[in-house]
């Protein structure tokens, strides 16, 4: 796709854009070669009729067809909650997506992982160094990074996750919010394995899910040190594997919103200097040691920098991780 490597939110948009100019040139061409195929059958009264009625069904068909585009683009136009309510409100949408799920058109045109972009506690001043994701620990930690997949209110949603205990990843809670379809996928794979929530934290934006059958190494984590070299982990955009240079600033109590973009609430989180982007989310900041110091949850607004969950809190969700829970309504 021309567009498939743009992470803007107004990518649906231009693609359903691109989609409609596309069906414009093709029925126009069709309508040629249908007049001229039309004329000569003037003198066979029932093919006219079976014609006739053929080009009713399609005309319906294609109808039907638009309003399901329309309506999934819709749920994804940025800032536009009462839209997204009308679509979902929608009996005609809701029968046509029973019959055809949106999720892999939304998936096709754009997967999101829709993080807040906050303001939070200065972020560090030091340059970043650029050789931390060459680390040997770093690349040794890669395979224990999943990508984390699911579909809520009808869209598709992608963030990352990492391996906390055997058979437990930890991510951010708005990338699982209102999922009952959640599956993971380790790199270098296609295998996708079912998940489900074990505990549900949306005050902090995290989220542990428990992962059956899922034999990546976990990780160990540690508190963040201000000043750590450090490098994000995750699928931005969900696309491939990435590590990410960067450094953690200071951790410190603070005003923010909480993984469904409300508040202010009083969290701990941490700042951390490097480029955040969509598809980090729940993405894990590793140092050096291959140890994980805090876990992705926002980008910073109008930098290239971030925040993350101090290990601390991390660990406390761990901690009440037990049977299944619910993860709540969707935050797209």
């Amino acid at each position: 796709m021309l567009a498939g490597g743009s992470s803007s939110s107004y990518l649906p948009l231009v693609a359903l854009a691109g989609a409609l100019v596309v069906a414009a040139v093709l029925r126009a061409i069709g309508g040629m070669v249908g007049a001229v195929a039309r004329g000569g059958l003037r003198g066979v009264p029932p093919l006219r009729a079976l014609d006739t009625a053929g080009g009713a069904v399609l005309g319906a068909a294609l109808g039907l067809a638009l309003v399901w585009v329309l309506g999934a683009v819709a749920l994804q136009v940025p800032g536009q909650t009462e839209l997204r309510r009308a679509v979902q409100r929608s009996e005609v949408l809701r029968r046509l997506n029973s019959i055809v799920p949106p999720a892999r058109l939304l998936q096709a045109l754009h997967r999101v992982d829709p993080f807040p972009s906050i303001s939070g506690p200065a972020i560090p001043s030091q340059p970043i160094d650029p050789r931390v994701p060459r680390d040997p620990a770093v690349r040794a930690a890669a395979p224990s990074v999943v990508r984390v997949l699911g579909t809520a209110c009808g869209l598709g949603v992608s963030g990352s996750g990492w391996v906390a205990r055997p058979g437990l990843v930890v991510t951010a809670a708005h990338v699982v919010a209102g999922e009952t379809d959640t599956v993971v996928v380790p790199p270098g794979t296609t295998h996708a394995y079912r998940a489900y929530a074990v505990a549900f934290d949306p005050r902090n934006d995290v989220a542990v899910l428990r992962v059956p059958g899922l034999r990546a190494r976990p990780l160990r984590a540690v508190e963040p040190r201000s000043g750590a070299a450090v490098a994000i982990v995750g699928y931005p955009g969900n696309g491939p594997l990435a590590e990410t240079p960067a450094r953690i600033g200071a951790t410190s109590v603070a005003l923010s919103l909480d993984a469904y973009g409300r508040g202010p609430v009083t969290r701990t989180i941490t700042a951390i200097a490097g480029r955040v982007q969509h598809g980090d989310s729940g993405g894990p900041a590793i140092d050096g040691s291959g140890a994980v110091e805090a876990t992705i949850f926002a980008a910073r607004v109008g930098t290239r920098a971030g925040y993350a969950v101090p290990t601390r809190v991390v660990l406390r969700t761990l901690a009440s991780a037990e049977r299944r829970v619910s993860t709540g309504a969707c935050a797209v």
